[in-house]
Parts: C-alpha cells; sequence; structure tokens
C-alpha cells in the first residue's frame, strides 16, 4: 500500500533524485519533478530516473504562454508520459484546451494560486477578489477547459472538493508538524490537507532533508508520517 504523497525530488542531482526515490518507492510511488532538474537535464534527465525506476511522473514545469507555444511545449515532454504535468490555471481556458489536447494520456493539472502567496502579496499584485475566491473562479475555469486535476493550498481545497468530485486535488505547502515552513506562507499538516479533500501532498524537504547520505533516516521520516495519516 502506498501513501497518497508526491515525493518533491528538489535536486539537480541525477544520482541524489535516484536515491530519494529508492530510498520512498516502497511507501510513495508518485515523484514530483521540476524547474531545478528539468532545466538541468532535460528530458534526458528525466528519462534516466524512469530508466532506474519506475514510478508515477508529476511533471512540475508550470506552464504558461500563448495556447499554441504551450500545446508545443505539452507535445515535447509527452514521451516522458507524465500522469500530471502543471500548467498555471491563470493562463485561460484557450491555453488551458490547448495543452489538454496535447496530451491525451495525461491529466492536465492546473495549478491556482501558489502557496508562497500571502492574502498583502496577493493584492499587491493587483488582484480585486481574495486568494480563495480567485482559487475558485480560475479552478471552475480550467476545469471546464479540459483539465482533470488542480494544485491548490489546503487552505481552498476544500471548497474545491465541492466543485468537483472527479477531479484530482494536489496540495502543496504541508509541513510535518514541528518542521519549518520554509519559504510556505499557507500551510498545512498532510493529515489535515488530506482531511480537508485533498487527494495527494507534495512533500519534499520535510522528508528529504533527512537525506544523510544513507535511507535509514529518510525511510523513518515516511514511516512517521504514515503513522500520522492513519
Amino acid at each position: 500500500m502506498t501513501l497518497p504523497i508526491i515525493l518533491a525530488l528538489d535536486t539537480k542531482d541525477i544520482q541524489q533524485a535516484k536515491s530519494w526515490i529508492k530510498a520512498s518507492s516502497n511507501l510513495i510511488d508518485h515523484f514530483k519533478v521540476g524547474l531545478e532538474f528539468y532545466l538541468k537535464h532535460g528530458s534526458n534527465g528525466i528519462k534516466e530516473l524512469q530508466k532506474d525506476s519506475e514510478f508515477n511522473l508529476f511533471l512540475d514545469l508550470k506552464l504558461y504562454d500563448i495556447p499554441n507555444t504551450v500545446k508545443g511545449a505539452v507535445e515535447s515532454v509527452a514521451d516522458l508520459s507524465p500522469k500530471f504535468l502543471t500548467i498555471h490555471a491563470s493562463g485561460g481556458s484557450k491555453m488551458i484546451s490547448a495543452a489538454a489536447k496535447a496530451l491525451p494520456k495525461g491529466s492536465i493539472t492546473a495549478v491556482t494560486v501558489l502557496t508562497s502567496f500571502s492574502e498583502e502579496d496577493f493584492s499587491l499584485m493587483g488582484q480585486k477578489l481574495n486568494i480563495n475566491e480567485t482559487t475558485k473562479n480560475w479552478a471552475s475555469n480550467a476545469l471546464s477547459a479540459g483539465a482533470t486535476s488542480l494544485v491548490c493550498s489546503a487552505f481552498e481545497v476544500g471548497q474545491l472538493r465541492k466543485l468537483s468530485n472527479s477531479a484530482v486535488l494536489i496540495t502543496p505547502g504541508v509541513r510535518v508538524e514541528g518542521d519549518d515552513v520554509g519559504d510556505q506562507v499557507r500551510v498545512m499538516t498532510p493529515k489535515d490537507a488530506l482531511s480537508e479533500g485533498a487527494d495527494f501532498v507534495v512533500i519534499g524537504r520535510s522528508i528529504t532533508g533527512m537525506w544523510d547520505g544513507t535511507d535509514m533516516k529518510m525511510r523513518k521520516k515516511i514511516e512517521q508520517i504514515a503513522i500520522t495519516l492513519g
């Protein structure tokens, strides 16, 4: 039985990423590869990870551009068979629709408001609606345009679950109790986020920060989280 956790492989080092996957693969089978890794190694780096281990790929590129450019970008990574591929929900219906059509065998994952935003930061960006209202609007639009999964903070996931029973809801910005929140602002524990309606929580440093050259501490951390999830 695997946990509803997507482990963030936030590293530029291929060997480190491989080690993290192997250290956690008995309890986690979804792994996030983001810009830090992708811009260093590209598709070939991800293929090397896939050759080494079998896992579900959450490709977190947060694409945002005109529809035709995003369509081409999605086509360029389709051979990686991402289960989830992120784009920005704020890119609008045409962009999201173009992305969805370019990835028929994967889930276009619309990222709503980043978890690093506070209400004050969001307002300073010129947004007239608050984060909750904006998240709901962007999510509704994204689902109508063809996205089948959404990324939002744990504080908005409950209202998005009411919006859709079928969409896969993914929540970053979760921290195990007692861990450093880092650059995240709107954070919640994994258990609370799942209770609010999330299907998956994204966890990185809380787990990978335990790596010390061996997998013992990292495995123990995952097991501790598993216990808290019941």
